[in-house]
Protein backbone atom coordinates (compact mmCIF):
# COMPACT_ATOMS: atom_id res chain seq x y z
CA UNK A 1 0.00 0.00 0.00
CA UNK A 2 1.26 3.39 -0.94
CA UNK A 3 1.90 5.66 2.06
CA UNK A 4 -0.60 8.31 0.74
CA UNK A 5 -3.66 5.51 0.91
CA UNK A 6 -3.10 5.39 4.86
CA UNK A 7 -4.58 9.10 4.82
CA UNK A 8 -8.32 9.35 5.00
CA UNK A 9 -9.04 12.19 3.10
CA UNK A 10 -12.16 14.23 3.08
CA UNK A 11 -14.62 14.16 0.63
CA UNK A 12 -13.39 16.87 -1.56
CA UNK A 13 -9.57 14.75 -0.98
CA UNK A 14 -8.32 17.20 1.20
CA UNK A 15 -6.33 16.71 4.52
CA UNK A 16 -6.37 19.39 6.99
CA UNK A 17 -2.84 20.51 8.19
CA UNK A 18 -1.28 22.37 10.89
CA UNK A 19 2.12 24.02 10.45
CA UNK A 20 4.06 24.50 13.95
CA UNK A 21 7.51 26.19 14.41
CA UNK A 22 9.67 23.44 15.40
CA UNK A 23 12.49 25.71 17.16
CA UNK A 24 9.41 27.66 19.40
CA UNK A 25 6.37 25.39 19.53
CA UNK A 26 3.95 28.27 18.15
CA UNK A 27 1.09 27.20 15.47
CA UNK A 28 2.04 29.13 12.67
CA UNK A 29 -1.04 28.63 10.18
CA UNK A 30 -3.80 25.56 9.01
CA UNK A 31 -4.12 24.79 5.75
CA UNK A 32 -5.29 22.12 3.71
CA UNK A 33 -3.14 19.76 1.21
CA UNK A 34 -4.37 17.02 -1.38
CA UNK A 35 -2.21 14.00 -2.54
CA UNK A 36 0.07 16.15 -5.11
CA UNK A 37 0.55 18.55 -2.27
CA UNK A 38 1.43 15.82 0.27
CA UNK A 39 3.57 14.21 -2.31
CA UNK A 40 5.40 17.31 -3.68
CA UNK A 41 6.04 18.38 0.86
CA UNK A 42 7.96 14.81 1.10
CA UNK A 43 9.70 15.08 -1.89
CA UNK A 44 10.91 18.60 -1.50
CA UNK A 45 11.38 19.12 2.06
CA UNK A 46 9.36 22.38 1.51
CA UNK A 47 5.49 22.88 2.34
CA UNK A 48 3.41 22.75 -0.56
CA UNK A 49 -0.63 23.41 0.15
CA UNK A 50 -3.78 23.01 -1.78
CA UNK A 51 -5.01 26.72 -1.93
CA UNK A 52 -9.12 26.48 -1.96
CA UNK A 53 -9.64 30.40 -3.11
CA UNK A 54 -7.11 30.04 -5.94
CA UNK A 55 -8.47 26.15 -6.36
CA UNK A 56 -4.40 25.38 -6.92
CA UNK A 57 -1.38 24.05 -5.70
CA UNK A 58 0.64 26.88 -3.61
CA UNK A 59 4.11 26.14 -2.56
CA UNK A 60 4.19 28.34 0.88
CA UNK A 61 6.92 31.32 0.01
CA UNK A 62 6.53 30.95 -3.81
CA UNK A 63 5.32 35.30 -3.54
CA UNK A 64 6.81 36.29 -0.61
CA UNK A 65 9.96 34.15 -0.38
CA UNK A 66 8.69 32.82 3.29
CA UNK A 67 9.36 29.75 3.00
CA UNK A 68 8.56 27.04 5.45
CA UNK A 69 11.38 23.97 5.33
CA UNK A 70 9.62 20.92 6.52
CA UNK A 71 11.74 19.05 9.72
CA UNK A 72 9.25 16.56 10.49
CA UNK A 73 5.65 15.31 9.38
CA UNK A 74 3.08 13.55 11.79
CA UNK A 75 -0.26 12.25 11.22
CA UNK A 76 -2.79 11.56 13.81
CA UNK A 77 -4.20 8.77 15.42
CA UNK A 78 -7.58 8.87 12.75
CA UNK A 79 -4.83 9.45 9.60
CA UNK A 80 -7.34 12.59 9.18
CA UNK A 81 -5.28 15.69 10.21
CA UNK A 82 -1.53 16.23 9.61
CA UNK A 83 1.12 18.00 11.51
CA UNK A 84 3.83 20.05 9.57
CA UNK A 85 6.92 20.76 11.88
CA UNK A 86 8.82 23.53 10.20
CA UNK A 87 11.42 26.21 10.16
CA UNK A 88 10.18 29.12 9.05
CA UNK A 89 12.45 30.51 6.51
CA UNK A 90 12.51 34.22 4.64
CA UNK A 91 12.58 36.90 7.68
CA UNK A 92 14.01 36.89 11.30
CA UNK A 93 11.63 36.24 13.19
CA UNK A 94 9.73 34.20 10.85
CA UNK A 95 6.72 34.92 8.94
CA UNK A 96 4.14 32.69 8.11
CA UNK A 97 1.21 35.02 7.66
CA UNK A 98 0.38 37.29 4.81
CA UNK A 99 -1.01 40.01 7.21
CA UNK A 100 2.93 39.89 7.81
CA UNK A 101 2.70 38.65 10.85
CA UNK A 102 4.66 36.02 12.80
CA UNK A 103 1.43 33.63 12.88
CA UNK A 104 -1.60 33.61 11.63
CA UNK A 105 -3.43 33.34 15.18
CA UNK A 106 -2.95 36.59 16.41
CA UNK A 107 -6.36 37.37 17.58
CA UNK A 108 -7.42 36.54 21.11
CA UNK A 109 -10.34 36.77 23.10
CA UNK A 110 -10.54 39.14 25.78
CA UNK A 111 -13.79 40.47 27.92
CA UNK A 112 -16.42 39.68 24.44
CA UNK A 113 -13.80 40.74 21.68
CA UNK A 114 -11.14 39.61 19.59
CA UNK A 115 -7.54 41.66 20.35
CA UNK A 116 -5.18 41.68 17.69
CA UNK A 117 -2.11 40.50 20.34
CA UNK A 118 0.88 40.38 18.00
CA UNK A 119 2.72 42.92 16.23
CA UNK A 120 2.89 43.33 11.98
CA UNK A 121 6.79 42.11 11.73
CA UNK A 122 6.63 43.21 7.68
CA UNK A 123 3.99 45.21 5.77
CA UNK A 124 2.36 43.00 3.31
CA UNK A 125 2.84 45.90 0.90
CA UNK A 126 6.84 45.05 0.94
CA UNK A 127 6.35 41.20 0.85
CA UNK A 128 4.23 40.70 -1.79
CA UNK A 129 4.83 42.14 -5.50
Amino acid sequence: MDWLDAIKWDAQGLLPVIAQEAGSGDVLMFAFMNREALARTAATGQAVYWSRSRQKLWHKGEESGHFQQVQEMRLDCDNDVLLLKVTQLGHEPGIACHTGRHSCFFQRYEDGAWQTVEPVLVDPEHIYR
